[in-house]
């Protein structure tokens, strides 16, 4: 089996059991404890002068090899041009991209420094997978360098539509440096059509039907992977920590009252200010609910260097703040709003105790919370999960109640039916979403993702290559064979 070498922006640190927690890194550990190997990113440390020569620290048979950035980095590539320009396109949110060249001439100067770091320590049998928007450019630059191993990326974001993507400038360069990989993973079917769809349009390349393109001498697959969680896992954790002081104290807090829950990072694709706004209707138009209900809404700080988040952070207290003020009792807060994080074991024991999952972004390339939730869950007594339809989680769960998140009456009327949904429906909708999630974990998510990028075509020039030296061809002509060995 061949070596792992996994790159991403950021690298659990194995003397911290807190950064193993989420479901992708013990998936990822997983598999490189399987196979051995090595986890490249950034230290989260910004320096003056960054040693080129990553930091390692062994444990086991993998070694966790870590790159220092400098303060103007971490301004233009991670601040800049990853969460500036690339996130806020992917998410389609035009009016909030920004572009500027010294961001991205340091986008692609980070990129080629982590390449050079990790082709001083990569096999020539190793298999590397690269994570996520930071990286886009790596495997182009390790092409470069020389190397030919199999490597593949996975984005675990939304792929916007070609109209958008053709907003941003040298888009081309970017789409082109994502064809240097071996296999281009997305979230959902409509994500990868919407690569495919921009290729079309802007290339005139076309899939041969089982997800490949080539171009130039170098062949691709792009397929959908959607990401699972810890699916037994976490439901074994939500039962447990349904015991917990603290999830009981939260329970009892509740004097009888239905609670709601939403857990989202701060961030504008995630609509938080409309949900509660959602929710604002939902008691206004129906005073019943008055004292009846509360919504829980943990959203911890993220981003905070970058403009845009001050203003959502600032949208969202307001807004809390308002329906509060307007429907608030002595004895009830509708909103209680966290503006901090929880441990795992304490989210998942309070989505147990929740009688609506509110998931409600405008963009998102999947969306765990919404699996987690449903996970989460007494399947003798299961909540319901209310899902925008614009979250990539939407194409499996099913039996979740499917919202558009930019319609607050119909949110609003739609947890509506959430909170008096009998019994028997509730029951049904769970099950059909639970075998969903069992059917595909995270661990099966990495398996099947690593086991396509080992199955995955050679490039053209080595095909051919092989043709030619498989027999003397009289198909091929001398100058021929001279050019396809230069290519090669």
């Amino acid at each position: 089996m061949s070596r792992l070498v996994v790159v991403s922006n950021r690298v659990p640190n194995p003397a911290n059991g807190r950064t193993r927690a989420g479901g992708l890194a013990v998936a990822l550990e997983q598999a490189l404890k399987q196979r051995g190997g090595v986890w490249l990113g950034w230290s989260g440390e910004a320096v003056a002068e960054p040693d080129p020569t990553p930091t390692l620290h062994d444990a086991g048979n993998v070694s966790y090899a870590y790159l220092d950035l400098t303060p103007d980095d971490v301004q233009e590539y991670y601040n800049g041009y990853s969460n500036r320009a690339l996130w806020p396109l992917m998410h389609t949110r035009l009016d909030l991209t920004e572009f500027a060249r010294k961001d991205l001439a340091s986008y692609l100067d980070v990129n080629r420094r982590f390449a050079t770091a990790l082709a001083a320590m990569v096999r020539d049998d190793d298999i590397i997978w690269v994570h996520d928007y930071h990286m886009i450019p790596l495997a182009s630059e390790l092409r470069r360098l020389g190397l030919k191993n199999r490597i593949g990326y996975f984005h675990h974001i939304p792929w916007p539509a070609p109209d958008i993507l053709t907003a941003l400038p040298r888009h081309d360069d970017l789409v082109r440096a994502l064809l240097q990989f071996d296999l281009v993973g997305l979230q959902t079917e409509a994500d990868a059509d919407n690569l495919f769809a921009y290729l079309t349009r802007e290339y005139g390349l076309r899939s041969n039907g089982r997800g490949i393109v080539g171009w130039d001498d170098k062949t691709t697959r792009i397929a959908h992977f959607p990401i699972g969680i810890e699916t037994e896992g976490f439901a074994k954790r939500a039962r447990r920590a349904g015991k917990a002081s603290f999830v009981r104290e939260i329970t009892e807090s509740l004097m009888g009252r239905k609670m709601i829950i939403g857990v989202d990072r701060l961030d504008y694709s995630k609509g938080v200010p409309e949900r509660m706004a959602a929710f604002e209707k939902l008691i206004e138009s129906d005073a019943d609910w008055i004292n009846k209900v509360t919504y829980l809404q943990i959203t911890p700080r993220s981003r905070s260097e970058v403009p845009e988040y001050a203003d959502i952070e600032r949208s969202v207290s307001e807004t809390a703040g308002r329906v509060n003020g307007r429907f608030g009792e002595a004895n009830w807060t509708p909103i209680r709003y966290v503006n901090r994080s929880y441990g795992r074991t304490a989210l998942a024991g309070l989505y147990r105790a929740a009688a609506v999952g509110l998931v409600t972004p405008f963009r998102d390339g999947m969306n765990l919370v919404a699996k987690e939730y449903v996970a989460a869950q007494d399947p003798e007594d299961p909540g319901v999960l209310v899902l925008s339809r614009f979250a990539g989680a939407a194409a499996e769960l099913h039996g979740a109640i499917l919202v558009n998140p930019y319609d607050g009456e119909g949110v609003a009327k739609s947890i509506g039916v959430a909170l008096v949904m009998p019994l028997e429906e509730r029951r049904a909708r769970w099950r059909e979403m639970w075998a969903s999630l069992v059917e595909n974990p995270v661990d099966v998510w990495a398996t099947r993702f690593l086991s396509a990028l080992e199955d995955s075509p050679p490039s053209l020039a080595s095909r051919l290559l092989g043709f030619m030296k498989s027999a003397d061809n009289r198909f091929v002509t001398s100058r021929g064979r001279e050019a396809l060995t230069a290519l090669w």
